[in-house]
């Protein structure tokens, strides 16, 4: 056979592996974990008296689940969106950010992310699944009622693997 004839079978034989070799099982919220954050969100939010914006995305920070409460300002719904995608695509909670950008790391001003309190990563076995964000009254109430959201699912089943 000659060198030629060797590398396309071997090419051919690479190629023929299995896919499943080549993926990874991720985890994401589906919509009743979505709609389960979001509930607690809003209860949290309710026991606070603290009207807010709620949003619930998934990892890449895409928008499964959104809420406007009554009296919030209309700024506050993109706040909460962004506050979320922050939140998931960097896996941290936005307070991190914000807190580096006060101690001197204005690198992160000049990203595309919102450095506002409020957005918490939602997390299931150490897995990130989707974030939540909160945007209302005050950055330490959107934070609280963020984390509360966040934690909700941190021991449930409401998630599905995606391959």
């Amino acid at each position: 056979m000659t060198k030629l004839g060797i590398a396309i079978a071997l090419f051919a034989g690479v190629s023929c592996l299995s896919a499943e070799a080549q993926t990874v099982s991720v985890m994401v919220l589906d919509e009743a974990g979505a709609q389960t954050v979001l509930q607690a969100a809003r209860t949290s939010a309710q026991q606070r008296n603290a009207p807010s914006a709620i949003a619930v995305v998934d990892p890449a920070g895409d928008l499964l689940a959104f809420e406007r409460m009554d009296d919030v300002r209309p700024a506050s719904a993109e706040l909460a969106i962004q506050k979320a995608r922050t939140a998931a695509r960097l896996q941290r909670p936005t307070a991190e950010i914000e807190d580096n950008i006060d101690q001197g790391r204005i690198a992160f001003v000049t990203a595309e992310i919102v450095a506002l309190r409020g957005g918490m990563p939602v997390q299931v076995n150490g897995q990130t699944v989707g974030a939540v964000g909160v945007a209302g009254l005050s950055k330490e109430t959107d934070t609280e009622i963020a984390k509360a959201a966040a934690a909700v699912l941190s021991s449930s089943a409401n998630t599905l693997p995606h391959k």
